[in-house]
């Protein structure tokens, strides 16, 4: 199964059709009828971002649903008429403030077979006032996204909902990567270390992990995606173990401890991938250690590390 066998048309009703209120696991229940036999799971969300909204007048009652267009129709040439004309009638902006929640649905044991789901969830608040008379933009870009205009407590004038925003097959995204392509060429090593490690015997990847999906348009001019692994630990992430103060049993033991905190093995070294290159140095360390009077990675686990020595990357 691939995206292909998924109607987009069927994501799109039954996203909008759902209610938040009756929480994730309602909405994963009826995705889950489109995919008979496999298994559909929530697996992460990512919230703390917005989008532009509308404009609304002093009873909250709806003026525009896109700032921007109205804007643009109202002003003209003339956007200081714009600000005269509203400056008095008590209008708000709005933005959606946006939450993602990632599905995920492994279609084999393969690492990188899975197809990700996300569906936004929103639900427009108050941003700012309209028109302040101690501040005037320079352009409508300013007008319509200012960086510095004074905020208004995000009050919600709406019920959340629910929007499709994305379907990807990953193992088709990877296909794509090329030598010429660094960063999905990474991002397929990824796939290839977890699958050849021990990390592997804990469940499938995309239980484990997500990828933060990015559209771009190449030099060609072709639209391309990107993705970044974002793990669905959830809490505060515990801090890689510092290499520069522990070798031997203590180094041993803490990255067990790492380990056992995320609920797999191995977990440090794709933790370390994700991360900056400054904890490159834990990789050099272990692998110091196992030269050594030391043995604590399996093998398969130090044949992935010895590989990343020959030939580092991270993603």
């Amino acid at each position: 199964m691939d995206t292909r066998d998924l109607s987009v048309e069927e994501l799109k009703r039954i996203c909008d059709s759902a209610d938040p209120s009756a929480g994730i696991n309602a909405l994963n229940l009826r995705l889950r009828t489109l995919m008979p036999g496999l298994e559909c799971e929530h697996v992460l969300n990512r919230g703390n971002w917005h989008r532009l909204g509308g404009v609304v007048d002093k009873e909250y009652r709806p003026i525009a649903a896109n700032l921007e267009q109205w804007a643009e129709e109202q002003m003209g040439d003339d956007l200081d008429g714009l600000l005269a004309r509203y400056m008095d009638e008590g209008y708000f902006v709005t933005r959606y403030a946006g939450t993602t929640h990632y599905f995920t649905i492994p279609t084999s044991d393969a690492a990188s077979d899975y197809i990700q789901l996300e569906v936004e969830e929103l639900q427009e608040v108050l941003d700012r006032t309209l028109v302040d008379r101690d501040w005037f933009p320079d352009s409508l870009d300013e007008f319509v996204d200012p960086l510095d205009f004074p905020r208004l407590e995000p009050e919600p004038i709406g019920k959340p909902f629910y929007r499709f925003r994305r379907v990807t097959s990953i193992s088709k995204l990877l296909d794509e990567a090329t030598k010429e392509n660094q960063a999905l060429y990474n991002l397929r090593r990824f796939f290839e270390d977890w699958s050849e490690s021990s990390a592997s015997d804990s469940g499938h990847f995309c239980r484990y992990w997500v990828l933060a999906l990015r559209e771009y348009m190449d030099s060609d001019g072709e639209c391309r995606m990107s993705g970044k692994p974002i793990t669905v630990y959830s809490g505060n992430l515990p801090t890689l173990p510092g290499s520069s103060m522990l070798n031997g049993a203590e180094l041993a033991n803490a990255i067990h401890s790492y380990d056992r905190d995320f609920g797999y093995p191995f977990a440090w070294y794709f933790m370390l991938l994700t991360s900056r290159a400054s904890n490159y140095e834990l990789a050099d360390a272990v692998l110091r250690d196992q030269v050594g009077a030391y043995d604590y990675l399996p093998p398969r686990d130090l044949k992935v590390l010895r590989s990343w020595e020959e030939r580092p990357y991270g993603v």
